[in-house]
């Protein structure tokens, strides 16, 4: 049992890794694309949203150098998103909710495979889960940063918290012995529930100062 977990394990983590790198590519740059930068703009954009959580959290556990930097799959597949909604986006223009769902699908597989990732490499259960939650949030807040955006992560809706919960459930899986597939799509299921909920009904947390139009809530800088 134990050969047959350290074997799926990191076979596992690439395609979390790498699926969550795609998606959240795509969210990138479609905000690119919303902001009419040119196709090298949407190509950075499309790398920085899709890797910046995954490097984060190496280099935060020691896995240098970081798999997006060592390895061209990644690189590939962030050029390939960016390629692909470049020149597909006029159609998609008008669904302008896509990039809260891409958003949610990519929050989902990067916590996952940030708290798994993080065990891997013996961390702390609990030091796991927040950073299960950064390799989440990470690729987002930079994407809003660079078209001059708050950060989605810093506003009311469960964003962060979703993570968090995601990344959660895995540690709680791994402490309890249970297989890495079930702990991740447990923990997926989680953090996509809650966005979901949260984006669908506008849950969100207590906020300073005013409260919020309502036509904003559930809403991400990726939507103006």
């Amino acid at each position: 049992m134990q050969h047959a977990t350290t074997t799926v394990l990191p076979l596992l983590l690439q395609v979390l890794d790498l699926g969550g790198t795609f998606v959240f590519a795509i969210s990138g740059a479609m905000v690119a694309v919303r902001h009419r930068l040119d196709i090298f703009g949407v190509l950075v954009l499309a790398f920085a949203a899709g890797n910046a959580g995954g490097i984060t959290r190496d280099l935060l556990i020691g896995a240098v150098p970081p798999a997006a930097v060592a390895d061209l799959k990644y690189v590939g597949v962030s050029a390939l998103a960016g390629l692909i909604t470049f020149f597909w986006y006029p159609m998609a223009n008008r669904l302008r909710s896509d990039v809260l769902w891409l958003d949610a699908v990519g929050l989902a597989f990067f916590a996952v495979a940030g708290a798994q990732k993080a065990l891997a490499h013996g961390i702390h259960p609990v030091m796991a889960a927040l950073l299960g939650m950064v390799t989440g949030i990470g690729g987002g807040m930079l994407r809003d940063v660079l078209v001059s955006g708050i950060p989605t992560v810093l506003r009311a809706d469960l964003y962060a918290l979703a993570a968090l919960a995601g990344a959660g459930v895995v540690v709680s899986a791994h402490l309890l012995h249970l297989s890495p597939m079930l702990a991740a799509a447990a923990g997926g299921g989680v953090c996509f529930a809650l966005r979901f909920m949260a984006i669908r009904h506008g849950w969100h947390l207590p906020t300073s100062g005013p409260a919020p139009h309502t036509a904003h809530r559930g809403r991400t800088h990726a939507d103006d």
